[in-house]
């Protein structure tokens, strides 16, 4: 299967970014990821959250080797995420289903991405089962000025609450460009997807509220909003209440671009849930990232992908054509994720 890219002007329009800057001019590429690495969980049981099969003496017999295989496949895909020539790995990149700090910091020092001195942004989220969301960035390309985990609170029809993941806000400057990103992972389809929809549209609604909060302040701003959904681009939680509903006083759907929606409506995907083909993993970014003419100070949107090399694909048995997961029949298997990675490229010009 080839990797799966959308291009959003004409083929020949995009192919002569990169000449249109002529001769006097060079270019700048960003690349900002997300990737749901399906548990990378270290050896250790956490008496505080229920991470028992991560063990060696769990159901998964998850032994220290296991750990050092999963935490080398996790760094091996990063390093390659986006087709830049370089190929030395996104600017940055959302994670989810990161047990805590420890498993990040012996991520970003593996050989394939230590060169790159990733820096992380973390913190433990009240998830029962311990998974959690973080950024990772160069700090070549990128600094933070700020950032924040916002608690998404859910209560069950028992008024019981739900611990689910933090969705993490940051705000830095990418060169010398002011971003915002919002990295989630919003509540599983467990129960159903009609049962568990009020929790993803509540997700939506805390999401849409903060980025309603910066455009009262930046009505230009750059907003990536991406992580794994539990929903398609075409679900309500996505289309209705986040994209749709009012933000500051314009509808949000005329300040934001989903590439991902025209990704799933060709059939791409981005995992298989319960035998069916989904694309969760979403990057939406402001309108003003497309709209934007060749720019010498402005990033401008290239192309949005999902990577899905062969060696990420299960050639054989039951999963066959589904994303080569980590974990099979209770024991870590030598794959990767039960998800593949998404990206988008930037491209802004500058002259020597």
């Amino acid at each position: 299967m080839p990797y799966q890219f959308l291009y959003i002007f004409h083929l020949i329009t995009q192919l002569c970014v990169f000449f249109s800057f002529g001769q006097s001019e060079k270019y700048s590429l960003r690349i900002i990821g997300f990737y749901n690495v399906e548990n990378l969980f270290d050896t250790i049981d956490d008496s505080e959250t229920i991470d028992e099969a991560y063990t060696p003496s769990g159901k998964n017999h998850y032994s220290y080797q296991d750990y050092l295989g999963k935490i080398r496949n996790t760094a091996k895909v990063i390093s390659e995420l986006g087709m830049n020539a370089e190929k030395k790995g996104p600017d940055l990149i959302g994670l989810a289903e990161i047990e805590n700090f420890g498993v990040l910091n012996d991520l970003v020092d593996q050989e394939q991405l230590v060169q790159e001195n990733y820096q992380i942004i973390h913190k433990d989220s009240p998830d029962r089962r311990g998974i959690d969301v973080a950024l990772l960035y160069k700090n070549s390309s990128y600094s933070p000025i700020e950032f924040e985990f916002i608690e998404l609170k859910l209560w069950n029809e028992k008024g019981e609450r739900i611990y689910t993941r933090d969705i993490l806000y940051a705000k830095g400057i990418l060169d010398d460009q002011v971003i915002h990103i919002f990295v989630n992972h919003w509540p599983s389809r467990r129960g159903g997807k009609t049962r568990s929809d009020p929790k993803r549209m509540k997700a939506a609604y805390v999401v849409k509220n903060k980025v309603s909060d910066i455009l009262m302040t930046e009505p230009d701003a750059t907003i990536f909003i991406l992580g794994d959904f539990n929903d398609d681009p075409t679900d309500k939680s996505i289309k209705n209440e986040l994209l749709m509903s009012a933000c500051s006083k314009t509808d949000c759907s005329t300040n934001f671009f989903n590439p991902m929606e025209k990704m799933h409506k060709k059939g791409m995907n981005t995992l298989a849930y319960r035998d069916g083909l989904n694309l969760f993993d979403q990057i939406i970014f402001s309108k003003n990232l497309i709209s934007r003419e060749k720019s010498q100070t402005s990033f401008s949107f290239l192309r949005a992908g999902i990577y899905n090399p062969s060696y990420l694909i299960s050639q054989h048995g039951k999963y066959k054509g589904y994303p080569l997961r980590s974990f099979d029949n209770n024991r870590f298997s030598g794959g990767f994720s039960d998800h593949y990675p998404v990206f988008v490229e930037l491209i802004r010009g500058f002259s020597q």
